[in-house]
């Protein structure tokens, strides 16, 4: 079945701003809460969000197969768990809707109104309920970054990165979409030169730029995914803030890796951009050397030319970008990831989400966190109202951003701001 909601010359009735991230070529899924305090599933197309519950009430996706509450629910989860046929019809659907030449739903003012509204009066919602949160750490760059911190100048890998996406297993009660505050972590560190640890708040406090894919059901217990038609399992991506602390996370990551300086964030946007709409900006990944065992071994573009940016805005002064990096330049795609994730049997679920790892780039502009943006906190960044950082400040909110670009048409993720706040204090 052809995608023909990627057609770049189609328009939509809804104005888009120019640049904007959601143009009618994206229809990106989510979860929001409405002026009327309803919780529905929608999609976005400019400043406007569309409430797809009413949409499905009022029969505009007659014809398509779903379940009558498809859409009134308060997770992606179902819809989902439909496969990759549903998704393309619902999304080919919704694209023919808002075509500017469709007067079905554009001359109806009654419907319109109960249907569209400006994304200034909702309130983004988790998309879906993450059952499982695994992250990876598959870029090659931030990895040898990470060496020269914290391993022998001779290992800057270790010895399986080259043949096996590295990952570890997050909690998926602490995700949060981006908007929603994070309190600076209490925790475990041992100052430098001292034998014996402390307990107080984490002094170097940390952003991840990564992305992360979200899963249908993919396997039962026991059944390993080829990786030919892992991508067939995959809905689509988001942009993830891996909060990190660095001190707790030096002390705690030996012998079995991150533990609570992972565990007490993980920021999300909110709207979920379907891999359908990211098909025309795949790129090839670098060169896999040595070559992965036959079960990780594929061809082609797996990768996506996906433009990321960092900035840190102190409070009540303006952001400055600190970052600017490319998912293209990830060494384990995300397939792969998924390939060997099944690999053992493991079940994978509707909902499931994989974060990527630091996506960092080959120049220190490039780099994906503070820790090597100022090389372990040895040469602090300058923002733009003078003061510097080695890591996060309480205060200070930290925006994500992403999007793809080609053929004069512009696929966005929106943003995920977080700010972050002193540590909690129990009333």
């Amino acid at each position: 079945m052809p995608i023909s909601a990627n057609n770049t010359k189609r328009k939509s009735w809804i104005e888009v701003p120019v640049d904007s991230d959601f143009p009618i070529q994206n229809i990106p899924f989510g979860v929001f809460i409405t002026k009327d305090d309803v919780i529905t599933i929608g999609t976005r197309i400019g400043d406007c969000a569309i409430d797809m519950g009413a949409l499905q009430q009022l029969n505009y996706f007659e014809g398509i197969e779903l379940t009558d509450d498809m859409f009134m629910q308060d997770t992606l989860n179902d819809f989902i768990s439909d496969g990759k046929k549903t998704w393309r019809l619902v999304r080919n659907r919704l694209a023919e809707l808002f075509d500017e030449t469709n007067p079905k739903l554009r001359d109806n003012k009654e419907h319109r109104e109960i249907v569209i509204f400006n994304v200034k009066y909702i309130e983004m919602q988790l998309p879906v309920l993450i059952g499982d949160y695994t992250d990876f750490f598959s870029n090659k760059e931030h990895a040898v970054n990470v060496g020269k911190i914290y391993r022998d100048p001779e290992h800057l890998l270790s010895p399986n990165w080259l043949h096996i996406p590295v990952a570890y297993h997050g909690r998926s009660s602490s995700i949060i979409p981006s908007g929603i505050p994070v309190h600076r972590p209490m925790g475990q560190t041992l100052p430098n030169g001292e034998k014996t640890p402390v307990f107080g708040p984490s002094r170097l406090v940390d952003f991840e730029l990564e992305t992360a894919f979200i899963t249908t059901d993919v396997n039962v217990m026991g059944e390993n995914i080829p990786i030919n038609e892992a991508e067939d399992y995959i809905f689509g991506m988001v942009i993830l803030n891996d909060w990190s602390a660095r001190d707790i996370q030096k002390w705690e990551y030996e012998p079995l890796g991150p533990f609570l300086s992972k565990n007490f964030a993980t920021s999300i946007s909110p709207w979920i951009i379907t891999m359908d709409a990211l098909e025309p900006f795949r790129a090839k990944g670098p060169k896999q050397d040595p070559a992965p065992l036959p079960y990780l071994q594929q061809k082609g573009k797996h990768n996506f030319d996906i433009n990321l940016e960092v900035a840190i805005q102190p409070e009540n002064s303006e952001a400055t970008i600190v970052t600017i990096s490319n998912v293209k330049h990830m060494y384990w795609s995300m397939s792969q990831q998924l390939t060997h994730h099944t690999s053992n049997g493991c079940r994978v679920n509707s909902g499931d989400m994989m974060g990527s790892g630091t996506v960092s780039g080959t120049t220190q502009d490039s780099f994906g966190s503070m820790l090597e943006l100022t090389l372990g906190g040895k040469t602090p960044i300058k923002l733009s109202d003078g003061s510097e950082r080695k890591f996060i400040n309480d205060g200070d909110t930290v925006i994500m951003k992403g999007f793809c670009k080609n053929n004069g048409v512009r696929i966005g993720f929106g943003e995920v701001s977080t700010k972050l706040l002193p540590p909690f204090v129990r009333k």
